[in-house]
């Protein structure tokens, strides 16, 4: 869709409520600072951001290897008005206020970032400093190859290791084992880790789930009603995580989640929870990044006869040929393609 393009006039207009809303800024920022000093600032030190409330931000105090310091409180801090945009994860610099408030100084540098599109068709970020991306499906609602792949080209594009999870174990019957299993055995045998669970027993601490967790920040990804704030609340213990149950007309998920909030968790590791999606857009990656995104697809990249090649029918194909020997799956190639078509497709999410 073509830009619509703006007269001098509107131009200016807009030029002149982006100055308007800076220079609030900057007094609402000075009349906080004001208020801060007076409840005598502390010293800077090293924090992590667990939550996100619009103008607010929580925020944990962590030692120099930004581990948690979860003897101290949550503080509900500002944020320093020259500051880019912070989200859930972040590392940053700030001071505490004695009243419980703080002000955010300064973000330090990503390992990560996980975005995902908007409502408008632009990348929105969900966390920050994520090693694990969990993709959670169910057995109901139905899980779909093509949006596990989505989501593992996402992780695969962001150098983040993805893992399986597949909740709702317990309602795997005979009459939907097979079909389970042809979904998930295909990723398991590329290399993924899958693991298995339900929310009852997510806690248990010899429980394949809660290992993974140790030592790791993880977050959950999946579409809505797979169960990852009901894992979240089994591992905590925490009935005040909202769990939305499936519509009984679509059995597709209803959204409980609304921020990406950052968890503790009992085995030490850490674990963000974030908005429940139906589709995750790829359409801000290039056909090279999804081509690296299918990790089967990777010894075969760059042998193709043209440089310019759509791995369909070319001849000397390297892609092709890798699925006509069996190579690659037709379902996996199947996915690529779909995939490849909505690449510039804004509206799919």
């Amino acid at each position: 869709m073509a830009k619509r393009k703006l007269n001098r006039r509107q131009q200016w207009r807009i030029k002149k409520i982006q100055e308007e809303k800076t220079e609030r800024a900057k007094r609402r920022e000075s009349r906080i600072s004001d208020d801060l000093e007076n409840d005598r600032l502390g010293g800077e030190q090293t924090g992590m951001i667990i939550a996100h409330y619009g103008q607010q931000i929580d925020v944990q105090a962590t030692d120099a290897d930004f581990r948690p310091l979860l003897d101290q409180p949550v503080h509900r801090c500002h944020v320093r008005a020259n500051l880019d945009a912070l989200v859930t994860g972040d590392r940053v610099v700030w001071r505490a206020a004695e009243d419980g408030s703080g002000i955010i100084e300064a973000r330090l540098d990503r390992d990560t970032l996980l975005q995902r599109p908007d409502n408008f068709g632009q990348l929105k970020p969900v966390a920050a400093n994520i090693d694990r991306i969990i993709i959670v499906v169910a057995v109901e609602p139905e899980p779909h190859a093509n949006l596990i792949d989505r989501y593992l080209v996402a992780a695969e594009t962001l150098e983040i290791q993805p893992t399986l999870l597949l909740n709702k174990a317990d309602l795997i019957t005979e009459t939907n084992r097979n079909q389970i299993d042809a979904l998930i055995r295909p990723y398991s045998d590329m290399g993924y880790e899958v693991l298995y669970t339900t929310a009852q027993h997510a806690s248990d601490d010899n429980s394949e789930l809660m290992q993974f967790l140790t030592r790791h920040t993880s977050v959950f990804v999946g579409q809505s009603g797979v169960g990852k704030s009901s894992i979240i609340r089994s591992i905590l213990g925490d009935d005040s995580i909202k769990v939305g149950e499936l519509s009984e007309t679509t059995r597709k998920g209803t959204h409980t989640t609304t921020t990406a909030r950052l968890f503790h968790l009992p085995c030490g590791g850490q674990l963000v929870d974030s908005p429940g999606i139906r589709e995750f857009g790829l359409w801000h990656i290039n056909e090279q990044d999804l081509l690296h995104g299918f990790i089967e697809f990777r010894p075969h990249l760059g042998l193709c006869k043209f440089r310019d090649c759509r791995h369909e029918e070319e001849p000397g194909c390297a892609i092709r040929q890798a699925y006509d020997d069996g190579q690659i799956s037709e379902a996996r190639m199947s996915s690529f393609r779909r995939i490849r078509a909505t690449l510039d497709d804004k509206e799919t999410y």
